[in-house]
């Protein structure tokens, strides 16, 4: 017998909408026709005592029957669906919230009332992607205040969990990003886990570059670690590296990003506010910044580095934690690979002492692992580094490291990919420049950081003589289709290497 009214059995359909809830129905289905239900329509969707506000795709096709209902599997998890459950429909309540982020685009201030009923129905999972999208774009390009921004970063922090770890120091780092290959961070939590410091890393996937260190790391070991298993891992070995995403320490975050990286588009005010809440949730107290300058790095010139490093540290202050920022070097990739397999390669190589490991990736490393350890009142201002280098050179480092990665479930085989094509310089000369973007572009065309073996591998730096056909760099991919979209790419006439012909 068919349902009544608002109700519908559910079929699993399996289709992954990252965290999105959406619920597919037939659009002659009883409930779309009783409640005039369209698609794109907000819905509660009710099972027993729990519901979720879903975003509603109609189906045209037999895939349904008229009295079933399909689920996104975020939304299936949610609820906690289970097959032929009956569930009811209805249109979801209007969000009283969305009146401030309209407020917004017409150019208004928010109070720390309106951002904290923003941001709790984000968490809520009450905005669809296009709200998302909509708040985003009213706060990008400058258009929030540094007490907007504290109030954002504060309520990011209250929605979520957050992690404790007693009253002594706590330390942690990011990379504001645009720096292909940049991936310090394993090292800088190895070496600074082994001096004795509590190093909590909770990091991110990537959003619009071809690997995030959760994604690289999660070739060396699992990263979906939830809080118990996290406080294990640092109460036992000092340190982890896990994704944040999978601790749930800043809900409204992981949604406010998955929406910037359809968008491609990063606010000074949402980075600021991400990076702090996500840190604060995690129990860190003192943090380094790692901000790159270049001009193809995300951050492109000193005067903007400034106002950015401004922000992060009035922000802090506001917010009780002491923040240090690094301006450095983003003019060119660091180490040789770009990709997740290629970056935990290097990692690799540098922890353990390889002879063959890049030297960029392993000094940058140990010059942001000592300014993390000038935070301890044992260590005295410009004896941070030395103290990193020993502690890499002799081995400590790449020993917490394997130790981190057992306590989070084993160390694995790094993967190699399928497919490898190599370019080659067209004339003889100097390395003049390296596009960050650009070979982020092949990297993520070849399949990064998705794939996890996928993206590129340098053989040059900037500075270096070449002559006519030695190899520059190689496209790793595990499909010949990938490799066509590298290739096309390039052959439009994108240059991704600077040759000055000497």
């Amino acid at each position: 017998m068919p349902p009544q009214h608002d109700k519908l059995y559910l079929t699993r359909l399996g289709i992954d909408s990252y965290k999105e809830a959406v619920i597919y129905m037939r659009e002659d289905c009883h409930v779309c026709r009783s409640e005039g239900l369209t698609a794109h329509a907000r819905v509660r969707v009710t099972l027993g005592d729990r519901f979720v506000i879903a975003t509603l795709n109609t189906i045209s096709s037999e895939i349904l029957e008229k009295d079933h209902a399909g689920l996104s599997e975020y939304a299936w998890k949610l609820i906690g669906a289970n097959e032929k459950d009956l569930i009811s429909v209805s249109h979801a309540r209007p969000i009283l919230s969305m009146s401030h982020v309209r407020s917004k685009i017409y150019g208004n201030r928010l109070s720390a009332e309106n951002i904290k009923m923003i941001v709790e129905d984000i968490s809520a999972g009450l905005y669809a992607d296009i709200h998302i999208a909509a708040f985003l774009s009213a706060c990008a390009g400058g258009r929030m205040d540094m007490e907007e921004i504290v109030n954002l970063t504060r309520a990011m922090v209250n929605v979520g969990n957050r992690i404790t770890w007693g009253t002594g120091l706590v330390v942690d780092k990011h990379c504001v990003g645009g720096l292909p290959g940049n991936r310090t961070t394993p090292i800088v939590v190895s070496i600074v886990a082994a001096f004795g410091l509590i190093i909590p890393k909770t990091s991110s996937r990537a959003i619009t570059s071809p690997a995030g260190t959760a994604d690289t790391m999660e070739v060396l070991a699992p990263v979906e670690l939830n809080i118990k298993s996290m406080r294990r891992v640092v109460e036992q070995e000092n340190g982890c590296i896990v994704w944040g995403g999978s601790v749930d320490l800043s809900p409204a975050d992981d949604l406010l990003i998955q929406v910037e990286k359809a968008l491609d588009l990063d606010s000074e005010g949402q980075l600021v506010a991400s990076v702090i809440s996500k840190k604060i949730s995690a129990g860190s107290n003192h943090i380094l910044i790692d901000i790159p300058v270049g001009p193809t790095a995300k951050v492109r010139d000193i005067s903007a580095a400034q106002i950015l490093e401004n922000y992060l540290v009035t922000v802090g202050k506001e917010l009780d934690i002491s923040i240090k920022t690094c301006i450095s070097d983003g003019t060119a990739p660091v180490g040789r690979g770009i990709g997740p397999a290629l970056e935990a390669r290097d990692i690799v190589a540098v922890l353990s002492g390889d002879s063959a490991a890049p030297l960029d990736l392993k000094e940058r490393a140990i010059l942001l692992a000592g300014h993390i350890l000038e935070f301890s009142p044992d260590v005295t201002e410009g004896q941070g580094m030395a103290i990193a280098r020993k502690i890499l050179d002799n081995g400590r480092a790449w020993q917490k490291f394997q130790a981190i990665c057992a306590a989070q479930g084993g160390m694995r085989e790094i993967p190699q990919a399928q497919y490898k094509h190599i370019i080659h310089a067209p004339h003889s000369g100097t390395i003049q420049s390296i596009d960050n973007r650009k070979i982020a572009k092949i990297a993520k065309l070849a399949g990064a950081p998705y794939t996890k073996a996928a993206g590129v591998d340098l053989y040059i730096h900037v500075g270096q003589k070449i002559d006519k056909g030695a190899p520059v760099y190689s496209i790793h991919t595990n499909s010949p289709g990938e490799l066509t979209y590298s290739l096309n790419f390039l052959a439009e006439g994108n240059h991704i290497i600077q040759i000055k012909e000497d």
